[in-house]
């Protein structure tokens, strides 16, 4: 099988998961379930995990270091473009000028769905100061193709609302921002279990994001293992190009050429 692999900004990786860090027990359990995952690119929400803003706080880099993983700082939290652009703006001072952010600015505490006025407003300025966005939102396709033409490096829409784990509501709505995309589409928030990753590359997405449906898991280390197996299985099932549907049976042994 020729090397299939997830580019983001020109930087490719081999896994297809990228996991956030919030949630867990302790940063042992943090980075144990990181490396079940398989994944190379690890979220981090810069206004509750600390990566050297606080010296007297425990420090994430120290178990997952930035030589081994791209940490991918996040704006979890803010409410406003201008708070969603001074957490991007910090994360590029405290890492020394990196420049890949996830970009996500909420619309209300209850429901966390994105605010997309208050999103372009603040996508349009952190790409033109030379982010590299990845952009949260919704599963509007029309909204997808505009963040794509302000500049994000890739689009994210939700799968459901945040930490539901009621897997993906809009297939449709997917399929069709996969369709009509140039830069990669990840599914970010609603993943619940193994077989809702597999669904979204199945329906060929170039990967999915997730926190609680690992951290908030009983075991999550090995949901963190299943979830690596089921993105990986749902690509290659994509790429193989599964038979259509049919409202009756076809035999997989037709009887035509038996012999008698």
């Amino acid at each position: 099988m020729s090397e299939d692999r997830l580019v983001i900004a020109g930087v490719p990786y081999r896994s297809r998961l990228l996991i956030g860090t919030g949630k867990y027990r302790d940063l042992d359990e943090t980075r144990r379930a990181v490396d079940a995952s398989g994944a190379e690119i690890v979220t981090v929400a810069l206004r509750r995990t600390n990566i050297g803003q606080d010296p007297g706080e425990p420090n994430l880099l120290d178990v997952l270091p930035p030589t081994r993983y791209t940490i991918l700082p996040n704006t979890a939290g803010c409410y406003d473009a201008p708070s969603a652009i001074r957490t991007c703006r910090l994360a590029r001072e405290l890492l020394e000028g990196h420049a890949l952010v996830k970009l996500e600015v909420l619309g209300d505490e209850k429901t966390l769905f994105p605010d997309i006025p208050a999103t372009l407003a603040a996508a349009e300025v952190l790409v033109g100061e030379g982010f590299e966005v990845m952009v949260y939102t919704n599963d509007d396709p029309i909204m997808a193709k505009c963040f794509e033409r302000i500049g994000c490096v890739a689009v994210m829409p939700l799968a459901a609302p945040i930490g539901s784990g009621l897997g993906i509501r809009n297939p449709y709505n997917i399929r069709t921002i996969v369709e009509n995309a140039t830069v990669p589409i990840l599914v970010d928030a609603g993943v619940g279990t193994a077989s809702d990753a597999a669904i979204a590359m199945e329906l060929g997405c170039d990967g999915v994001l997730m926190n609680t449906a690992i951290a908030g898991a009983k075991d999550p280390v090995l949901m963190a293992s299943a979830m690596c197996k089921a993105v990986a299985a749902g690509r290659e099932a994509y790429r193989a190009g599964r038979i259509p549907r049919r409202a009756y049976a076809s035999a997989s042994s037709p009887i035509d050429g038996l012999f008698f």
